[in-house]
């Protein structure tokens, strides 16, 4: 399994957190080691959006799977 396939995969598994609070997340792309993601639903709007993504997601990519990954909020075109 490549990198990217091991980084979607937890984050499918991290997904039903987002889930329960109304929110949700989409896997925009990655570019090297960089995750580009989009939070939507009440995780779109939430002031703690980059937390979410930082302390939660990023830091669990990073334990899990790769300390070198990190982790981008998608910005729309």
């Amino acid at each position: 399994m490549n990198l990217e396939e091991q980084v979607k995969e937890k984050l499918d598994a991290l997904r039903p957190m987002l889930q329960a609070d109304g929110g949700d997340l989409e896997f925009v792309k990655m570019e090297g080691k960089t995750v580009f993601l989009k939070l939507v639903g009440h995780c779109g709007s939430c002031p703690y959006a980059l937390l979410t993504l930082k302390e939660g997601i990023e830091s669990a990519l990073k334990r899990e799977i790769d300390p070198e990954l990190a982790v981008e909020r998608a910005v729309e075109a």
